[in-house]
């Protein structure tokens, strides 16, 4: 089993080269890649190696890096060139697609513990810390916001920590299932958005105006372009992480510790994100000209890969009752989702960018919204920041129903 972070990460590297090149000889892999996406790929075999014992990520640090400096790069980089008259063009329906993802984790929660509950009473039969309702609330506050409305539902709700290790397992395993399903999606988009009779030009041409500006400034870059791009980036990185940290502290101070304002990371997207906008008015925005967003889709693949390392799905016989709550409750979202998407002819990007702002927030939102095309993951990182407001309020309401259903 392999631990060093140095050799997982060049394995990770490899991976991603070996399927760019079989990709780049077309023929028979172009079949290959329609049927199974380059990107479901680029996650799924580092999860196998996980699974199948080959990696060994559990003490690495690799998250760390791919999530402050990989994800924080590219949201600067992918929102350089955005268009932001476009995102705002897309109309209604995005929200519509969030909310419903947001509804489908609160109601899911209570529907899918009552349901495991006829089959095994003693899921709500805990009592105090050790009641299964607390932990799950710490599930609620991540897949409606992120990390920050978890820690916060931990510490409202006071559920066992010794117990907790089980639901991070939950929230792992079932939640990137549940991207695999997407990245698969984002593949065959077009027959999902047929299926849904869904009109899907508004994102058409958000993709195809972004696509025309890099084709109209693009040129073949020099060493001293390409430097004063990674200046800028890794200069607004650095910006991103020494705000937030100034704006965590403040909040920390204002608002106590398990405030969503009070979380380093929530700013350091909000950050990282207004700059990339801020950017984009400014003549900064013909950088995109060199190459900005092709780095920026470089830097969320290597995140792809790195979350793929999170998952071991040999996790799923781990506190099976808790597995199965889990996995209803997803099940629930998926469906609530598509049955909406399908009453207001959305398309499958809303569906799936929706969900993933939800259940995964800035870190994964982006990675599905850019399956679809580099230049719509800004779409998942601004409804991701929505996702973090809403996080805390719709996670208390979802407890509180899991209270009842447990008969606490």
């Amino acid at each position: 089993m392999i631990h060093s972070d140095t050799i997982i990460f060049g394995i990770l590297a490899a991976i991603l080269g070996i399927l760019f090149f079989l990709r780049q000889r077309g023929g028979v892999w172009d079949k290959v890649f329609t049927f199974v996406p380059i990107i479901l790929l680029a996650y799924l075999i580092p999860s196998l190696m996980v699974s199948f014992g080959v990696i060994d990520a559990s003490e690495s640090n690799l998250w760390t890096i791919a999530k402050d400096y990989f994800l924080t790069a590219a949201l600067v980089l992918l929102t350089l060139s955005i268009d932001l008259r476009g995102i705002l063009g897309l109309g209604p329906k995005a929200l519509i697609m969030f909310f419903t993802a947001t509804l489908g984790i609160v109601i899911g929660g209570p529907i899918a513990l009552w349901t495991v509950a006829q089959f095994e009473p003693s899921i709500i039969a805990g009592e105090g810390p050790e009641a299964a309702w607390r932990g799950f609330a710490t599930l609620a506050g991540s897949w409606i916001g992120g990390g920050a409305n978890q820690t916060a539902m931990l510490e409202v709700y006071g559920y066992n920590i010794e117990q907790y290790g089980a639901m991070v397992a939950v929230d792992i395993v079932v939640a990137n299932i549940w991207m695999a399903f997407l990245l698969y999606g984002a593949g065959m988009h077009e027959r999902i958005d047929r299926w849904l009779g869904a009109d899907a030009s508004a994102i058409a041409r958000l993709r195809d105006s972004m696509a025309d500006y890099s084709a109209q400034v693009e040129k073949v870059p020099s060493a001293n372009e390409l430097i004063v791009l990674t200046g800028f980036t890794f200069g607004a990185v650095a910006f991103a992480h020494w705000s937030a940290g100034w704006l965590s502290y403040y909040f920390t101070s204002a608002l106590g510790a398990e405030a969503v304002l009070a979380s380093e990371f929530f700013w350091v997207v909000v950050m990282a994100t207004t700059i990339g906008l801020a950017a984009s008015f400014t003549k900064a925005r013909e950088l995109e000209g060199i190459g900005a967003s092709k780095i920026g889709t470089v830097f969320i693949f290597l995140l792809v890969a790195v979350i793929g390392t999170k998952m071991d799905i040999f996790q799923l016989g781990d506190a099976p009752l808790f597995m199965a709550v889990g996995l209803i409750w997803m099940t629930i979202h998926s469906l609530l989702l598509l049955t909406v998407a399908k009453i207001v002819k959305a398309p499958f990007f809303f569906v799936a960018v929706g969900s993933k702002a939800n259940v995964g927030g800035a870190a994964s939102a982006p990675v599905v919204a850019g399956a679809f095309h580099p230049a719509l993951a800004p779409v998942g990182v601004l409804l991701a920041v929505l996702g973090y407001a809403l996080g805390t309020y719709g996670a208390i309401l979802c407890a509180e129903m899991m209270r009842a259903v447990s008969g606490g």
